[in-house]
């Protein structure tokens, strides 16, 4: 069953058993630290974007997307050819590159903070870039269909996970608490052998998936 906003809200309140107006309330946010959880512990395919870009001369930030959680690659478009920049920290392009003068054709890049790439050496021409990153999709609370990738294709995970959420705001019985527990770490194990496993490989490199008969 694929949840939407309303579907998954009424179903936190049955599971519960609790209509009260405060806890009502916090229901949206139940549910949004459910996701960000399942966004942190697995990488999806479905979640990879790719964004292009200009990083201009002597300017040596790369501004990144809104919905930018971590990065995949950052290449240079040059026509049909590509030039994929090696990812550091902030500290080894800052010391391999002192001062911020030096110019050339960027062969590093790193996360300068929340909002943008430093780049190593400073570009001395614009440059097109293309960024192959993990995005944070938009949540099912605030979708305008009240739908999303999640809740169509995660449904236990999500559920579990924000019934968690739902009995610890609660302060419900440890038992319960311990129980939902176990079934979201169920449903989170099935999902990340489907986004760390199964989607990252093919039977013509691994071969049809066997099952072990006894």
């Amino acid at each position: 069953m694929a949840w939407t906003n309303t579907t998954l809200t009424q179903a936190i309140k049955d599971y519960t058993e609790n209509n009260e107006t405060t806890f009502s309330n916090n229901i949206s946010l139940f549910i949004r630290n459910t996701e960000e959880k399942i966004l942190r512990s697995i990488e999806l395919p479905a979640f990879r974007k790719n964004a292009t870009g200009t990083i201009t001369s002597d300017n040596q930030y790369l501004n990144v997307p809104s919905d930018f959680l971590r990065p995949y690659s950052l290449a240079l478009v040059n026509g049909s050819s590509y030039e994929y920049l090696i990812n550091k920290d902030v500290n080894y392009i800052r010391e391999l590159y002192p001062v911020t003068a030096t110019t050339g054709v960027p062969k590093y890049y790193g996360t300068f903070n929340q909002n943008s790439f430093i780049m190593g050496p400073t570009p001395n021409a614009d440059f097109t870039t293309e960024l192959h990153y993990f995005y944070e999709p938009e949540s099912i609370t605030t979708s305008s269909d009240g739908t999303s990738w999640l809740g169509t294709n995660a449904e236990n995970t999500l559920l579990y996970g924000s019934l968690i959420e739902a009995y610890i705001f609660m302060k419900g019985e440890p038992d319960i608490i311990k129980n939902y527990t176990q079934q979201f770490e169920i449903a989170i194990g099935t999902l990340k052998l489907e986004g760390d496993g199964y989607d990252r490989t093919d039977a013509y490199r691994t071969g049809q998936r066997r099952i072990k008969v006894s």
